[in-house]
């Protein structure tokens, strides 16, 4: 078995989350920082900052050769446990089950509302008062795994899809460090 504490990061863009992660990284060590999109902000800044990297443009390569050399990626760095961090890709179902249990993501709803995309103008759309982010373990369905912890934010009078996504993002920096605390040491 694989030692948990070791994270591996997939991002595919700026990385915020990954960010948070890093930075905040008490209880394990970020082992490797991955992407679907090797020209990727966040990638810069974890080179920039000593970590290692690995991309490969996911477009033209199918689900099963991108996911299988991913794995192998992750497999090279020894990693143990993956922490989805705006890694716009859906995960095959064999990489699933190769790494089941072991996949954490963050999700800008509090599951299992709004599951998928759009999510900060739907909730608004559907005239709630209280939007949020949600940390779950990833499984073979979209946003549908078992969540770890949740973090409730308001939504304001005047709140726009920007404005909300803004202050659930901030929540996000500060539960997804903490979830994955609490997930590596259990």
């Amino acid at each position: 078995m694989r030692d948990p504490k070791r994270v591996a990061i997939l991002i595919s863009g700026r990385g915020s989350n990954m960010r948070a992660l890093v930075e905040q990284a008490d209880d394990y060590d970020v082992v490797l920082i991955a992407s679907n999109k090797p020209d990727a902000d966040g990638l810069r800044w974890a080179a920039d900052r000593g970590l290692n990297t690995w991309a490969l443009e996911s477009k033209g390569v199918s689900k099963e050769e991108y996911d299988r050399r991913l794995s192998d990626a992750l497999e090279e760095h020894d990693a143990g446990t993956i922490a989805l961090a705006g890694f716009m890709r859906i995960l095959s179902p064999s990489f699933v089950e190769k790494w089941r249990g072991r996949i954490l993501n963050i999700h800008p709803s509090l599951l299992p509302k709004y599951r998928g995309l759009e999510t900060h103008q739907r909730a608004i759309a559907a005239g709630d008062t209280i939007s949020g982010c949600s940390v779950h373990i990833v499984t073979e369905e979209l946003d549908a795994g078992e969540v770890l912890g949740q973090a409730e934010v308001p939504i304001e009078a005047g709140d726009t899809p920007d404005s909300l996504e803004r202050r659930v993002l901030a929540a996000e920096h500060q539960l997804y460090p903490k979830i994955l605390s609490e997930f590596v040491v259990r």
